[in-house]
């Protein structure tokens, strides 16, 4: 397993590499980012992780402090995994070159969690697009989990590099939760409740009625769940899978959800 940390290094120890399988992350891995490298050492011939607390992508300084890190632990991971590449750049590292044009989401895409966090994925896209031109990877492997920002980055560079977006499952808890980084920052009071949610919308989702009016259930049903669990809920919305549209009767369609359990953040789909 090679560590990388300069741009230089990254040039010298990749150039030769085909069929480059790239792995971004934020750090304090678990089991899901454990699932992806798995799929990439499967299809690539070489897979690079890269670890990286991206605070452009952040809309809350606060949340950027506070995000879990434990580079340690996150290596001795890698190492048991037998990862290729570790990149492990500074801010000055990424961002020494400034962009020639600036990021813009359209009006339809400022949905969802980009309704609640400003300039967000304006941040992901930047930084994937970093990544993308230093790395020039094969496949770029990102969970189901963030279904919003896996749509909107295979959507940027669809049309400007050969890089695709390889999607890969949600992998959950054995409570149904969605494994994230940000579960390291629940009690496990709350990790417990968040197993609830999880359950009672994975249920819902095989019984609600899908018609013109199942929005306006959620809404309903997003004050009951409020009440009942005592949680700030940002959104609670079936979308059309295939382009995130509100129209969802005879389409493909995913229940959305983004909501606090105190200060923590959390967000699923199903």
């Amino acid at each position: 397993m090679k560590l990388i940390r300069k741009n230089s290094d990254l040039n010298k120890a990749i150039s030769n590499t085909k069929e480059l399988g790239f792995v971004p992350t934020m750090g304090s891995l678990h089991k899901g980012h454990e699932f992806l490298i798995k799929v990439s050492k499967r299809k690539c011939k070489k897979t690079l992780v890269s670890i990286f607390v991206n605070p452009t992508q952040f809309n809350d300084k606060n949340d950027y402090q506070n995000y879990p890190r434990d580079l340690s632990k996150d290596l001795k991971i890698l190492k048991r995994l037998k990862v290729d590449f570790v990149y492990l750049p500074t801010v000055n590292q990424i961002y020494k070159e400034k962009r020639l044009s600036k990021i813009n989401l359209k009006k339809s895409q400022k949905i969802l969690c980009a309704k609640f966090r400003k300039g967000h994925f304006e941040g992901v896209l930047d930084i994937m697009e970093r990544f993308i031109k230093l790395i020039k990877p094969k496949y770029i492997f990102m969970g189901e989990k963030d279904y919003q920002q896996l749509f909107l980055v295979k959507d940027f560079i669809k049309d400007k590099h050969r890089s695709k977006i390889y999607p890969c499952k949600t992998i959950r808890d054995k409570n149904k939760v969605a494994l994230s980084s940000r579960n390291y920052l629940l009690s496990k009071k709350d990790f417990n409740k968040a197993g609830l949610i999880a359950a009672f919308l994975q249920k819902l989702k095989f019984t609600i009625k899908i018609d013109r009016s199942v929005n306006s259930y959620l809404n309903v049903l997003k004050t009951e769940l409020i009440k009942k669990y005592k949680i700030k809920i940002e959104y609670l919305e079936i979308r059309n899978e295939k382009d995130l549209k509100l129209t969802v009767v005879n389409k493909k369609n995913r229940l959305f959800i983004a909501y606090y359990i105190n200060k923590v953040r959390l967000i699923d789909n199903f």
